[in-house]
């Protein structure tokens, strides 16, 4: 796996961090879709939702070819796991905490069993 830099992790986040942008993820994981059926269900103009495109587009979320005058936009989900990779570093933090806490507990209540 390839390393993003922080910025691309910057770009990789901002555009996750847009609740259209993620239900176009969303729907382009169920299969290559044209921009007006992706379009459709929004409720934004055609260039609003190209505009979205963009975002995702520069963030390397999706791919785009022509198939004549249709554009035909797909998933690239490479770009998550580095985005995942980092936030696993705070889920293994989580665990710690969690295990911490289980293990305060589990003292606490062999202190109160103790006679």
């Amino acid at each position: 796996m390839v390393k993003r830099s922080q910025g691309e992790l910057d770009t990789l986040f901002s555009a996750l961090a847009d609740p259209t942008r993620r239900e176009i993820l969303v729907r382009l994981a169920e299969g290559e879709s044209s921009v007006t059926k992706l379009a459709a269900p929004l409720p934004m103009s055609l260039p609003a939702v190209s505009r979205h495109l963009r975002v995702l587009e520069s963030a390397g979320l999706v791919g785009r070819r022509k198939d004549g005058r249709v554009h035909r936009i797909s998933l690239v989900a490479e770009p998550m796991l580095d985005g995942l990779e980092w936030m696993a570093v705070f889920g293994r933090f989580w665990e710690h905490q969690l295990d911490a806490l289980e293990h305060f507990f589990a003292a606490q209540a062999e202190e109160r069993d103790t006679p």
